[in-house]
């Protein structure tokens, strides 16, 4: 089912984030400032998310919304988070309208309130520069006035720079990830072409890779690719659905990369193994668009 176009008017922060990385593509570039520890923290007092949004942003990733009675997604903080993290970046020298998703980190401290003013904070805590790209982790920090610190996320942005060649002046091969043979399917995920456009809507985060087949051609796609983050919701949605019996409160951590782009319309699987193990790839033994691991609450 389609998503409205109305929930794109909540998506302002986002969208003017957007547009200011953009603006920064076209400045002329200064060298990468040094970064000692870490950044500065930006901090934001947000209204409650609109209860219309949350509920179709947890159908749209394959969710329950009746598993979130009163709580918003740990996985749903791009929305509010977006802004605050793009913030941070502005003013780096980093070209960062070439930015890829790296992966993400999200721990779940506590049940974030949804109908509770969201207290919110980023900054950079690293950046890693060889010469040929640039890892920036970033952290955003959710929470509440009576639930503070109820999710941290940790972000990746990863950044080329040159090409790295091996000795004989050729580009260095790169290994491919791929889900492993023992890996046991929990979900099958029918994902259609407009899956770009509707996260968008959801979240604001609309780069046009993830909707306009004709710029996704033009930046090397074959056709528009599904974001990072909502192939890593879908995966802790099939978790939910699949190992924790529809209790989101299980799920205590997971660490996700994206590993390359899924082509949309997508037919994948989510797969996991007795060790934690996760991955969002084509069946054991092909390749992954998604690998990472993930930790379950411990309970009494």
């Amino acid at each position: 089912m389609p998503v409205s176009f109305r929930h794109a008017l909540a998506q302002g922060p986002a969208v003017a984030a957007l547009g200011r990385v953009a603006l920064s593509g076209l400045r002329k570039s200064h060298a990468p400032k040094a970064l000692a520890g870490s950044g500065p923290w930006i901090e934001a007092r947000l209204p409650p998310r609109p209860p219309e949004l949350v509920r179709d942003y947890i159908r749209h990733v394959g969710g329950d919304p009746a598993w979130y009675r009163n709580r918003l997604p740990a996985h749903l903080f791009p929305q509010w988070g977006f802004a605050l993290a793009a913030q941070a970046l502005l003013g780096l020298g980093y070209p960062l309208t070439k930015a890829i998703n790296g992966g993400c980190r999200i721990e779940s401290r506590k049940p974030l309130p949804a109908d509770q003013p969201l207290l919110v904070k980023a900054r950079i805590e690293s950046i890693d520069d060889d010469g040929y790209r640039a890892v920036i982790t970033q952290r955003v920090v959710t929470g509440t006035e009576k639930v503070p610190e109820a999710v941290i996320a940790d972000l990746r942005a990863f950044i080329p720079l040159r090409k790295k060649e091996d000795a004989d002046g050729k580009k260095a091969p790169k290994a491919r990830s791929s889900v492993p043979s023992d890996a046991h399917e929990i979900a099958f995920l029918r994902i259609p072409d407009t899956a770009g456009l509707d996260f968008a809507k959801l979240t604001g985060d609309f780069n046009p890779i993830h909707w306009s087949k004709r710029y996704a051609r033009a930046a090397g796609f074959r056709t528009v690719i599904l974001h990072g983050f909502s192939t890593l919701a879908r995966s802790i949605e099939a978790l939910n659905r699949g190992r924790f019996a529809g209790d989101p409160t299980r799920l205590a951590m997971i660490d996700a990369k994206m590993t390359r782009p899924l082509v949309l319309p997508a037919r994948v699987g989510v797969y996991v193994n007795g060790s934690g193990g996760i991955w969002v790839g084509d069946a054991p033994g092909g390749g992954a668009y998604l690998e990472g691991h993930f930790e379950m609450e411990a309970r009494s």
